[in-house]
């Protein structure tokens, strides 16, 4: 069996940055991925949103270098988690845990603007 994620994509905003209780790293962000096609003679752009989650030195490397917009290349594992919400209902996420990122921009190369958030079709 295969758990493999790879995705090429922008980031929608700024990595948020937590720790945990032995004082670990984990950044979550997310990432928009893009694909057009034609149909009926017209140009249509699709974006999807992907939830990326990083720990230890993955994390840190991503929390102090990523911000919204860079271009990154990102490989990782898909995961489900649940839980109990405050009223007692199951909730579930799926994310991307990285195990590798790259950045794709050179080093001062301005990235365009990403408005919207995961909710939002945003066109690259």
């Amino acid at each position: 069996m295969v758990n493999k994620w790879i995705g090429i994509g922008r980031l929608g905003g700024d990595p948020e940055v937590r720790y945990t209780q032995d004082g670990s790293m984990i950044t979550n962000f997310n990432l928009a991925t893009d694909e057009s096609y034609t149909k009926d003679g017209e140009k249509v752009q699709k974006t999807e949103w992907h939830r990326i989650v990083t720990f230890k030195k993955l994390a840190e490397i991503c929390g102090n270098y990523l911000t919204k917009g860079k271009l990154v290349y990102i490989e990782g594992k898909i995961q489900t988690r649940q839980w109990d919400d405050k009223q007692g209902a199951k909730r579930y996420t799926t994310e991307i845990v990285a195990s590798n990122m790259q950045m794709l921009e050179k080093k001062g190369e301005q990235a365009p603007e990403v408005n919207g958030t995961p909710d939002d079709d945003v066109p690259f």
